[in-house]
């Protein structure tokens, strides 16, 4: 078998600097040993990849900084019977990168007890690495990802605290920094509940790609920001597999005539590639769900669905005003474009940097300047 110290070596050489303090533990990570199988995407379609038939495609995939999904819809990469998938990927081995990232925004300590998310157990090796396994629990909704972690840490001589756990409902222990690598949205008051007094809080808000941080306060909520860097995680899930969603909405609007039918002021844009305007729509009106496809002579098209019976479509080619269909009880396509025009009036919008505070409840507010939004309102 190909030797991976070498390619760890060159992972932790791109992803670290040789003074920082996840250097070490990163050339010390059998990556490879996370995702011995994973699925792979191309043209919509998922294909099972498995390292061991091919060590050194292995190794480059292992020690590249690229997330693996290693689960689609309900079926692990470790247990599929098929060479092809279908479905949302559901668990992956994230890019180390990203995951050095959530830990230092955690600002451990050499003494710290953290709570993290297992996935791949990835994750959790690097922060066994990094401290002791006895100061390290990692927990996951999914009893087959926590077996199969506890396994390939066991076989690095790492014993962490492991539980088959969601996230967001009851918590056990108490910990120093909790690192959710899936996204919240509400907080959950558990998570508030299981940390101790001035511990912090990592986390991304579901739906965007906003990091949060914030530290425990003394009524048991919590105080910090929105971090500048952006990020993306699966949403936590409560069941086999995700909710179908809203694809079917998608096909029955795709070439319908709206009740509206107006220019649009601005380029038709991927929106789940412009961060900063994905995330203020999701905080702004929560819930929509995207397409978008560009085909031959750059026709651009994007089609945006709600739950509620609202959606919009947008169709243009490359720079032009679009022609937009809307239909439904709200004009989604005009929620988007206000956001675009106070961007492009403004020169950004006040997300990056603004006020965070959670209540012990997990009510969470963010604001900055006279701009603000509340999360997770109780009724």
């Amino acid at each position: 078998m190909t030797e991976w110290e070498p390619y760890a070596a060159r992972l932790a050489e791109e992803v670290a600097h040789p003074v920082s303090r996840w250097h070490a533990p990163l050339a010390a990570t059998p990556r490879h040993l996370f995702v011995p199988r994973w699925w792979a995407n191309a043209a919509g379609e998922w294909t099972l990849q498995d390292g061991p038939s091919d060590p050194d495609r292995w190794m480059t995939a292992a020690y590249a900084n690229r997330t693996l999904v290693t689960r689609v819809g309900p079926v692990h990469a470790d247990l599929a019977k098929e060479s092809t998938g279908s479905g949302l990927p559901t668990s992956s081995s994230t890019l180390p990168s990203l995951v050095v990232d959530m830990y230092r925004h955690a600002m451990i300590a050499d003494d710290s007890h953290v709570l993290v998310t297992t996935g791949s157990g990835y994750g959790t090796a690097l922060a066994c690495q990094r401290l002791q396994d006895r100061q390290v629990t990692s927990l996951d909704v999914d009893a087959h990802l926590v077996k199969a972690a506890a396994e390939r840490l066991d076989a690095m001589g790492l014993h962490p605290g492991m539980a088959v756990c969601d996230i967001t409902g009851p918590l056990s222990g108490r910990y120093d920094r909790i690192i959710a690598t899936v996204s919240l949205n509400p907080v959950p008051a558990s998570c508030l509940s299981a940390l101790r007094p001035g511990g912090r809080l990592v986390t991304t808000l579901a739906g965007t790609g906003l990091i949060i941080t914030a530290d425990k306060v003394a009524d048991g909520g919590a105080v910090g920001r929105v971090e500048q860097e952006r990020a993306g995680f699966m949403r936590t899930r409560h069941a086999e597999d995700y909710a179908p969603g809203l694809s079917e909405r998608f096909a029955e609007i795709r070439d319908q005539d709206g009740e509206d039918v107006t220019t649009g002021r601005y380029p038709v844009l991927n929106v789940q590639e412009a961060w900063d305007v994905w995330s203020m729509l999701e905080l702004t009106s929560p819930g929509i769900e995207h397409r978008f496809w560009e085909g031959p002579d750059h026709v651009r098209t994007a089609w945006m669905v709600h739950a509620d019976g609202s959606w919009a479509r947008a169709q243009g080619v490359w720079a032009d005003a679009p022609t937009v269909h809307q239909g439904g009880p709200r004009r989604l396509w005009d929620d988007l474009e206000r956001i675009r025009n106070r961007l492009n009036t403004e020169g950004g919008l006040p997300l990056s940097g603004a006020r965070v505070r959670i209540d012990p409840d997990g009510t969470c507010h963010i604001s900055r300047g006279a701009w603000s939004v509340t999360l997770g309102e109780r009724a």
